[in-house]
Formats: structure tokens, sequence, C-alpha cells
């Protein structure tokens, strides 16, 4: 039944492609900004078969993981200390709530003068966007474990890295599966948009390459690409977490019965 479902939703993207097809040919259009699906296609193919494609998502995905693991592992650390010590999140929520909200690109001049343009620059801003997800999630979920589980860790005298790594983490590692899942759409939009703005690597650089060339077809074709590569990282770590935590769900559910 869920197969059925998936393939009746690609047919309105199948029919809104095929209308487009129709009127560009209708029309004749010749426009240095829209391109028919069929040259995008086209495109595509070529991309694909020289390589370049392969080359920018390559350097896109190196610079997207790794500021994504730094972000990751300052947003778990910090989030697992503001859950543990109410007074210490105290102290810290201003902060966080003032810094939380600034766009990563309100911080590209700061970035540039710090690394310049390349990898690190793009890094950096990502660990900046991805820290945040990770941080308010894994405070949220490090809060909500149950006081007993912690009384019990203080009980057999756990330090706080083995509190953290035997009962916190398994607790509520669930909800911070989530944030991975928001991290990881985070990273692929701000690491695009980065390679747009400043940096002359990776897609974001090929699409704004290809749009200044005059070669909408291919700029189509690598926005298309994008998108693909963040369905399938989306619908890879969906499947992911269902695999891994079927039994949260089946907790879910025993609890809720009548």
């Amino acid at each position: 039944m869920s197969g059925r479902l998936r393939l009746r939703g690609l047919i309105f993207p199948v029919l809104l492609i095929a209308l487009w097809e129709i009127s560009a040919r209708a029309s004749h259009m010749q426009s240095d900004i829209l391109a028919k699906p069929s040259d995008i296609a086209a495109a595509a193919l070529e991309a694909f078969t020289d390589g370049t494609v392969f080359t920018a998502t390559l350097q896109t995905l190196t610079m997207a993981g790794a500021g994504l693991a730094l972000g990751c592992v300052i947003g778990l650390t910090f989030g697992i200390l503001l859950g543990l010590f109410r007074t210490f999140n105290r102290l810290m929520e201003f902060s966080i709530e003032a810094l939380r909200p600034i766009p990563s690109l309100a911080l590209l001049p700061i970035w540039m003068l710090i690394y310049g343009l390349g990898y690190r620059m793009e890094i950096s801003i990502v660990a900046w966007a991805t820290t945040w997800p990770f941080l308010v999630l894994t405070r949220a979920a490090v809060a909500g474990v149950h006081p007993r589980l912690i009384e019990v860790s203080r009980a057999m005298g756990f330090n706080l890295w083995q509190r953290a790594r035997k009962i916190v983490l398994p607790a509520a590692l669930p909800r911070i599966f989530v944030a991975l899942r928001l991290a990881v759409g985070i990273t692929l939009i701000v690491s695009v948009t980065m390679e747009i703005a400043a940096n002359p690597f990776g897609l974001g650089y090929a699409i704004m390459t290809a749009e200044t060339s005059l070669h909408p077809a291919t700029m189509f074709a690598l926005i298309f690409w994008v998108g693909i590569i963040g369905w399938s990282l989306s619908y890879g770590l969906l499947v992911l977490q269902r695999h891994l935590f079927a039994y949260a769900s089946h907790l879910a559910e025993i609890r809720n019965a009548p």
C-alpha cells in the first residue's frame, strides 16, 4: 500500500514536467533563463558523462559532511551539559537564544576575514548552522530523561562521562536522531548557498557558473540534482530511523493503548 502511495506521489511532478515540455514546445521558447525539460535531461546526461557533476558533488558533500560532524560534536556536547545542569542552562539561555537566530550568511564577512575563501570557511559556516538543532533538541531530550535514571547513575557512582554515555545518550537517542535529520537538510541548504554566494567550489558554484554562462538547461539540471541528493539523504535517514528505533514507536503504541 505504501509503495502505491509513493507512486501516486509522482503523478503531480510528472504531469507538471509534461505540461512544461508541451508549453515550451508550443511557444517555441528561446530563453536565457528557462529551458525545456528535454534540454535539461540532455544537459544532465552530458554533466554525468563528463564527470563534472560528480566532482562538484564530492566537493559539496565533503565540506557539508565535515561541517555537520563539527556541528554535531559541539551541539551534542553543549546540549548534554545544558540538559544535565539546570544552573548552567539558565546562565546560557539568553546567549543561546540571542545567537541562534543569526543567519549563517550574515556571518559570511567575518568568516571570510578569518579563513578567506575555501573549504575552511564553508565548513565553519555549516558547523555554525548545524550546531543549533543538535544543541536545542539534545538539551530537550536530555532534560526529558526520567529523573530516576539519573538517580540510579549517581547511586552507581558514575562520573559525568559515564552518565552521559551509559544513561543519557541511549535514552535521548531517538530525539537526537531527529536533530540529525533536521541538521542534514540545513547542511545541504547552507553549503550550496555558500558556494553560490562566495565559495568557488561544489554544486553551488557550478550552478552559478551555468547561470552566468547562459546555460539554463545545465543550471536546472544541477538544481534538480541537488534536490535528488537532499531527498535521498532525508529518505535514507528516515528508513534508518524506523529501523533503529522501531522499539520506541512500539512502546508508544503500548502506552497509548486503552
